[in-house]
């Protein structure tokens, strides 16, 4: 219900409420020059000036008349060239600097003829319309000025003459991608070239006419960051163009055409108000451009704060409201800017950003630093509350609910309960807020209360509430202010989808209706051995497959010091991070209790000891004897809180097993020191969310732990044995949806419980009646054969895309002519590879595959020779738009399996032709050059093929002979770099298992020659020799040889071996993609 009855409003919202789409649509202009001639027809419209400018000499004379202008002061000639070449087109700062000058430090000091100095404004951040915008068309920045060719660019606007938003046209019908590799050849070539002034440029428009997209600098100048770091320029992959994203109004309806979206995102109040407010320049140099819909929930919040102070309705449920974002949509970016925004009021005295849990604390208090260094306070006790309360200077205060509710206990009389104070509760509809709610209304007096939760509680799904007076999000907070449903993030490209899996486990019918109790008679037959047996066995034989563990990698920024991080106060270790080659990801497994956690952890290591190829990570972690029977009585799937401070509350047998699990297990296997005892556990809380989140945990077992609140871009796949619903479903489900690369399309999830209903009601509520079909995977059929969306347009499955494929680029053909012909087929190859990334997680693609080993290889084989011919050509510098206007699929290329056994058959068949049937050695040859990964092992093929006897048993003389090579260079590396021998080879046992060789943590350090009391060299480049030397045999070794034993017969006690050839085949790893910015949530 609305709170205020508002007969006009002046306020300019950045994101229109609801928008009208006009019926003359951009496709009425056919050419590109006609779509450009139309948008600045509407620029100019809408109050732009248009110039004529086509010339650096006249980009800077305009730039000095809107400065002199906007800060009323004429330069005199030599001011103007000293301001120009030292604050404005300073040859020593690039994009990241200039980006500064922008958003940070917006006030430059001019050094006057007389000596005096005075402030020069380049961007009226607190009145946005002093700023002055133009629009230019056709600057050219050419071979005069150092290009190596003549670029033109399409549209620039300029704000007071500084060109800050750039839009690159394409006709329609062309791929909007193209504009964007377009802008990607610019920066290249002729951004930087002769002063500079287009590395001011913040965001980037790309447009087609039908359909437009938005984006910020950091992926170029991060792109120009990681090409100077390595003189091996990396293949690009379909990730940089996901940082482009859609324009919508604030019912999140995306406004693709080019005509909409200039009336929208160009209006003036607008696009000044995002250059102003809503573009972030975080600590790490990267310029964030908040989504609509984050706008317009911070405008909502700001909105509501300034009516409710100008009806003085302070400290009243009318002067607040809640936000309901989804999970991993980024809420703490909003509400970092909506703390922001609300502390610059001059009314407001304070912000409180409170969260539910200390561990939350802490990782909002990383990420608001990120977003601004020094920006908020944080408190790791009471006391420091209780100061940061009385200092004025500490205008954003992040803390926790049980820190501000002691806080209000110890404290009945305050000053700062009659201060002006906005207070934000993050995840709001969590189950202790009740009584901290009333704890505030009773002692704050000026206050106004917001929400943000992705999981509201409505009056549908409540349940059986202890206190009714507060049990509905809206009782508790107000109006709901802005929506933004998992469905709305999923077609936005935000989140993932979930694929579900449904695994039955029992003979009776264990689906259980919300109305039901889950007896403990039902429960306890869900902990029979023979059942906790069979789902163990069940996650390790698949687990590899649902993890893409040993099948795909890519780069990752690991953290290097976890326990040092972990151990220590907030803050006070500086976290190391370098990148690291993962392989594939990892998993949570939620289970109904502490005893079931008990038995499950038993029965892994149970199995993994009778076959150690099996060989999982594992940890566990719980706090108390949570179980469902105890929860019965709620209703609405809220997840109990357990304690990560403490397990005091546990029963001493479960305390004795989990103190067993970590002092034993866990701290073996990381050569950590951590307990049971309340700092110990907090530690080990924090160690093992640091390695879920480095991927140094392949499973944990939890009971409602990390099942909230938690984000790790490495965790794919959730095992579920446990009554999940409502909240608790989405917010579980939620841990595996996070965005990370193009190898992780979805969120997996493996339900050892028939959950289906209660997944299409959770669904349905938190999205839509209709939220299935976007909210949840399609099936096997659907993407093998193909669907019509409920768009109503066809999508051809993966049937159709394999005829197409042999059809226009049969391998009977020896070669692809032509540019176009090429590119044409690297969409279509890629649009294959995407579509097996989806089916090769479905069992029962292994029987349906339609192209034969031999043909994917080939074609595979085509795909990486155009890679490297286009690569070869551009590090030449030749023109050529077909590399950039492609993308290569590089990530994906790594899924393609190839058997080692289909060489060896070769091979065989060579030598049964006494060596003379050279086609053979070419078809060697082929399958070798299909993959980077098997070219590292292209040396040792060729050996043995030159030296193999001829015998029936090819394979194993082929394993003799990789274990003969394998051990001779493993001593030669031991010997050279002085190696400890059973620790090395304790390093490459793992390595082989892992399917990665680990560069973090202690074990490299453990297998390193001592250190000489003298000093002795430098010991950071002799390890990362080491390093270098163990990769380099890995890539050689990994997949192949059967299997790998010690040959010091004394250590065989110590190490255990594995065979290591893979079952069906081995995995091809492409070269490293170029690793791009997180999209933060």
């Amino acid at each position: 219900m609305p709170y205020f009855n508002i007969v006009a409003q002046t306020n300019e919202d950045t994101v229109v409420t609801e928008y009208e789409p006009v019926k003359q649509k951009s496709n009425s202009y056919q050419s590109e020059a006609e779509l450009e001639k139309e948008f600045i027809r509407m620029l100019t419209e809408q109050g732009y000036e248009y110039l004529k400018i086509h010339q650096e000499k006249d980009l800077v004379d305009n730039l000095r008349k809107r400065l002199e202008i906007l800060n009323d002061y004429r330069f005199s000639d030599t001011e103007w060239e000293r301001f120009f070449k030292s604050s404005i087109a300073n040859q020593n700062e690039g994009i990241a600097e200039k980006t500064r000058k922008i958003q940070e430090d917006n006030v430059q000091v001019l050094k006057r003829d007389d000596a005096l100095t005075k402030n020069i404004t380049l961007i009226d951040k607190k009145n946005i319309h002093n700023n002055y915008l133009q629009v230019i068309n056709q600057y050219v920045v050419g071979k005069s000025e150092g290009a190596k060719h003549d670029n033109r660019y399409d549209v620039t606007i300029l704000v007071n003459g500084l060109p800050l938003v750039h839009i690159e046209l394409k006709r329609r019908g062309v791929p909007v991608r193209e504009a964007f590799n377009q802008i990607n050849r610019y920066q290249r070539d002729s951004f930087w070239r002769g002063s500079g002034l287009y590395e001011y440029i913040q965001i980037f428009v790309i447009s087609n006419g039908t359909n437009t997209k938005y984006y910020s600098n950091s992926t170029r100048f991060n792109s120009i960051k990681d090409a100077n770091a390595s003189s091996d320029k990396k293949g690009k992959t379909s990730n940089s163009f996901e940082y482009t994203c859609f324009w919508s109004d604030a019912k999140n309806r995306i406004i693709p055409d080019l005509v909409d979206f200039t009336r929208t995102f160009f209006a003036r109040h607008t696009i000044l108000n995002i250059l102003a407010k809503y573009c972030i320049f975080t600590s790490e140099n990267m310029l964030m451009v908040m989504r609509p819909y984050q706008i317009t929930a911070t405008e909502r919040i700001l909105n509501r704060i300034e009516i409710a102070n100008n009806y003085k309705k302070y400290g009243d449920i009318s002067g607040g409201g809640y936000i309901w974002h989804t999970t991993g949509s980024g809420k703490t970016l909003t509400s970092f800017k909506t703390a922001r925004l609300a502390s610059q009021l001059p009314y407001i005295d304070k912000v409180l950003f409170v969260v539910d849990r200390k561990e939350l604390d802490y990782q909002t208090m990383k990420e608001y630093d990120r977003f601004e260094k020094g920006a908020a306070n944080s408190n790791s006790s009471t006391a420091i509350l209780k100061k940061q309360l009385e200092d004025d200077k500490a205008h954003i205060i992040i803390t926790t609910i049980q820190k501000l509710s002691t806080f209000i206990k110890k404290n009945k009389e305050h000053p700062v309960y009659h201060k002006h104070i906005v207070i934000i509760f993050d995840e709001c509809h969590r189950s202790q807020f009740g009584d901290m709610h009333a704890a505030i209304v009773n002692s704050f007096k000026k206050y106004h209360l917001f929400g943000f939760t992705g999981t509201p509680i409505f009056s549908g799904n409540t349940g059986a509430v202890r206190k009714p007076r507060f049990f509905t999000t809206d009782q508790t907070f107000g109006d709901r202010l802005h929506t933004y449903t998992i469905v709305n993030a999923i077609n936005d490209k935000n989140v993932l989808p979930f694929r579900v899996d449904y695994m039955t486990t029992m003979n009776m019918d264990d689906d259980i209706d919300d109305e039901q109790v889950w007896d403990i008679a039902r429960e306890k037959a869900m902990m029979a051995p023979e059942r906790i047996s069979k789902v163990t066995k069940y996650i390790l034989e698949n687990f590899d497959r649902k993890t893409y563990r040993g099948d795909k990698s890519y780069v990752y920024n690991a953290l290097t010091n976890i326990e040092e991080v972990a151990s220590a106060k907030q803050g006070t270790v500086e976290e190391i991070k370098q990148k690291q080659r993962l392989s594939g990801f990892n998993s949570i497994f939620a289970v109904a209790s502490v005893p079931m956690a008990k038995l499950y952890y038993e029965e892994f290591q149970r199995q993994m000891k009778a076959d150690p190829t099996k060989k999982l990570r594992i940890a566990i972690i719980y706090s108390y004897g949570a179980n469902e029977e105890e929860t019965a009585e709620t209703d609405n799937g809220l997840l109990d809180e357990e304690n990560s401070e403490d397990t005091s509350a546990l029963d001493e047998g479960s305390r004795d097993f989990l103190e067993k699990a970590i002092t034993k297990d866990y701290n073996e296997m990381f050569h950590t020191n951590y307990d049971t005892s309340s700092e110990k556990f907090q530690n080990y809380y924090k160690d093992v969310s640091l390695r879920m989140k480095n991927k140094e945990l392949d499973l944990l077992i939890v009971v409602n732990m990390f099942l909230t609140g938690f984000d790790a871009t490495t965790l794919n796949t959730l095992w579920v044995d446990k009554n999940l619903k409502m909240h608790g479903l989405i917010q579980a489900f939620s841990r595996t949806n996070r965005i990370l690369n193009s190898i992780k399309t979805f969120g997996n999830i493996v339900c050892f419980r028939n959950l289906q209903k209660r997944v299409d009601r959770a669904i349905s509520l938190f999205g839509d009646e209709d939220a299935g079909g976007i909210v949840l995977m399609r099936s096997f059929k659907d993407y093998y054969d193909g669907y019509e969306g409920a768009d109503g347009r066809s999508y051809p499955g993966y049937v159709d895309l394999v005829e197409e494929l042999r059809s226009k680029f049969p391998l009977s053909e020896p070669q692809i002519i032509g540019e176009q012909n090429q590119k044409d087929f690297i969409a279509q190859f890629g649009a294959i590879l995407r579509m097996r990334n989806i089916l090769i997680s479905f069992d029962e693609f292994a029987e349906n595959e339609l192209i034969e080993e031999r043909d994917l290889q080939d074609y595979l084989g085509r795909y990486q020779d155009l890679r490297d011919e286009w690569k070869r050509r551009r590090e030449r510098g030749e023109a050529t738009d077909i590399t950039d206007d492609v993308v290569f699929e590089v990530e994906l290329i790594k899924q393609i399996e190839i058997n080692i056994d289909y060489i060896l058959m070769l091979v065989k068949k060579y030598h049964d032709t006494h060596c003379e049937d050279k086609e053979v050695l070419v078809t060697i040859r082929k399958a070798v050059d299909a993959s980077p990964e098997l070219r590292s092992k292209k040396q040792l093929i060729e050996t043995f093929i030159a030296g193999v006897n001829d015998v029936d048993d090819i394979l194993g003389e082929w394993n003799d002979f990789v274990a003969k090579e394998r051990e001779k260079e493993l001593v030669q590396i031991i010997r050279e770099e002085k190696l400890k021998e059973a620790e090395t080879r304790r390093f490459i046992e793992n390595a082989f298992r892992d399917g990665e060789v680990k560069t973090t943590g202690t074990d490299i350090d453990k297998l390193m020659p001592p250190v000489s009391r003298f000093g002795g060299g430098n010991r950071t480049a002799k390890k990362q020799g080491v390093i270098d030397k163990l990769k380099g045999f890995f890539e050689r070794f990994f997949g192949i040889g059967g299997v790998y034993a010690a040959s010091n017969e004394e250590q065989m006690d110590k190490v255990v071996t594995y065979d290591f050839t893979p079952s069906v085949s081995e995995m091809m790893v492409a070269e490293e993609p170029m690793p791009y910015g997180r999209r933060e949530d």
